[in-house]
């Protein structure tokens, strides 16, 4: 029988040692929804949960944020940017912008 502390609802405290001789255990009752912390030497190192519980914890850039880290992340942005520019000049559905 694993040794659990309970530390906030519905949460319980394994050891390392514990953790990794009863993986399989701890995995199958993160399945049904438990949140299990895994602690090393008594101080919390990891928590096992849910994927639908750990998205719910994770603060998603908003607006602004969201576009510049999708900017940021494009390595090609400029070859990309440079081709719609020159598409809108070659186009007859409209007049060339002034981009200047």
């Amino acid at each position: 029988m694993m040794t659990n502390m309970v530390i906030r609802k519905d949460w319980t405290v394994v050891g390392v040692a514990e953790a990794k001789a009863k993986i399989s255990e701890l995995l199958e009752r993160v399945s049904r929804g438990e949140r299990i912390v895994v602690a090393r030497r008594g101080k919390p190192v990891a928590v096992l949960a849910p994927p639908d519980a750990v998205s719910d914890d994770v603060a998603h850039p908003r607006g602004l944020a969201t576009l510049a880290g999708v900017l940021a992340d494009w390595p090609a942005l400029e070859r990309d940017m440079d081709q719609v520019i020159d598409a809108r000049r070659t186009a007859r559905d409209r007049g060339v912008p002034d981009l200047k």
